[in-house]
């Protein structure tokens, strides 16, 4: 390991974070372990790149040092980056496959009990065929999740970082909020959150800002499309910050008129979930009662609408297409898994279908501590209402259309005129 202190965090974190692993690869009888998801790359070496459709392997020994397997084009994050030593980069006319077998068997490990992800997004089915049909006198043993042991309780120094990342989400919801007016387009608020994010020290994050208004809020996962927001609807947000990779992330919703009853109970239940939580999550519950905690309060509305997903999930290190780590764990019903002190997660009560047509939320990105939980956030959680502001603008929309109206009147006439001349 090449010692500097010019990364994410002190080298001394990384020698943790590698020295837990080893722990752990020797616990399943392990002689090395192939690490293919950029997320689990980065944790381990600080390592990243958006080149990471390419194949990347970090391989790490049980007592010997690990090494990278790259595109050769991407080794220069390895230099510039990371505290990795020993690299092994593939020619894009090269086999990346090719390139993992070889430094395997340079570095004795042909023969061994080899780990790999075989859950990974980025080692596909036909690549590690490759490993199986060439590496024929290796153990190859699945060995997903020996990284994420490790990644989902976040020390004091993630948490520390993780402070920088809601900083650039306040920043762009606020943005985002202050933008949100009848006339404007679901184009001109992202654009608004997307500077408020990165001018606040924000990063490009795993997944833009989801802006939707009207009855789009209804369509899952949608963002925006350049729909112009309407007098008297809502305005859906959802922010994820970004810095080094570290997300984390909010909702929020904006009311251009008056607030109806349905939507004032909806934002009611969401903070009265939202104080569940933190008076209730604490290390020793299981995912299960927490997800209940939420879903129960939720659930009972009388504006017809419902928890549609999980609760919560897991968040921190991502890469696109996500920004969760909620396949490490989720608040889900029927889950044994334990909170534990340094998780992090996205709690979401948000409630879909308030009068059959409206989607809105407020949720809050929270780590759990020795005694209960703390919220990275500040910001209040109340819909924004803009009551004056709807009815202004639809004022402004008949004043203009009168205008125009007025200014075509005379055009028409002297065109007229210009007809009948000679």
């Amino acid at each position: 390991m090449k010692q500097r202190d010019d990364m994410t965090f002190p080298y001394e974190e990384y020698e943790r974070r590698l020295s837990a692993l080893r722990a752990r690869i020797e616990e399943r009888h392990l002689d090395a372990v192939v690490i293919t998801d950029p997320e689990n790359i980065m944790y381990l070496t600080d390592y990243q790149t958006t080149g990471y459709s390419f194949f990347q392997a970090l391989v790490v020994p049980l007592v010997d040092e690990p090494f990278m397997i790259t595109r050769a084009m991407e080794e220069s994050n390895i230099f510039a980056r990371t505290w990795v030593e020993r690299t092994r980069p593939y020619p894009d006319t090269g086999d990346a496959i090719q390139m993992l077998v070889d430094a395997l068997r340079e570095f004795g490990l042909s023969k061994k009990r080899i780990g790999y992800e075989r859950n990974s997004y980025f080692f596909p089915a036909y690549q590690q065929d490759t490993i199986h049909t060439t590496l024929t006198e290796a153990k190859l043993l699945d060995c997903f999740g020996i990284v994420e042991e490790g990644r989902v309780c976040k020390s004091a120094v993630e948490i520390e970082l993780m402070h920088k990342a809601a900083i650039a989400t306040e920043a762009g919801m606020h943005a985002g909020i202050e933008a949100c007016k009848a006339g404007a387009t679901e184009n001109d608020i992202a654009a608004a959150v997307s500077a408020g994010m990165f001018r606040a020290g924000g990063e490009p994050p795993a997944v833009m800002p989801y802006v939707t208004s009207g009855p789009r809020t209804m369509i899952g996962h949608a963002t925006w499309e350049g729909r112009t927001v309407q007098p008297g609807e809502h305005v859906f947000l959802e922010v994820g910050g970004c810095y080094r990779r570290y997300h984390t992330a909010m909702m929020r919703t904006v009311v251009l008129g008056d607030l109806t009853d349905s939507m004032y109970k909806a934002q009611e239940k969401m903070k009265h979930a939202l104080h569940a939580v933190h008076e209730y999550f604490q290390p020793g519950m299981t995912v299960s009662d927490a997800d209940n905690i939420v879903r129960n309060i939720i659930s009972d509305n009388d504006v017809g609408a419902r928890l549609i997903t999980r609760s919560g999930y897991a968040i921190g290190i991502a890469f696109p297409p996500s920004w969760d780590e909620g396949y490490i764990v989720s608040l889900k019903q029927g889950e044994s898994t334990v909170l534990k002190e340094g998780m992090t997660f996205h709690i979401i009560p948000w409630m879909w279908g308030v009068d059959g047509d409206k989607t809105c939320g407020i949720s809050d990105t929270i780590y759990i501590t020795d005694e209960g939980c703390k919220s990275f956030f500040t910001m209040d959680r109340n819909f924004t209402v803009k009551s004056d502001e709807g009815a202004s603008v639809a004022q402004l929309s008949a004043q203009r259309a009168k205008q125009k109206k007025s200014e075509k009147a005379p055009a028409a006439e002297g065109d007229k005129d210009k007809k009948q001349e000679p």
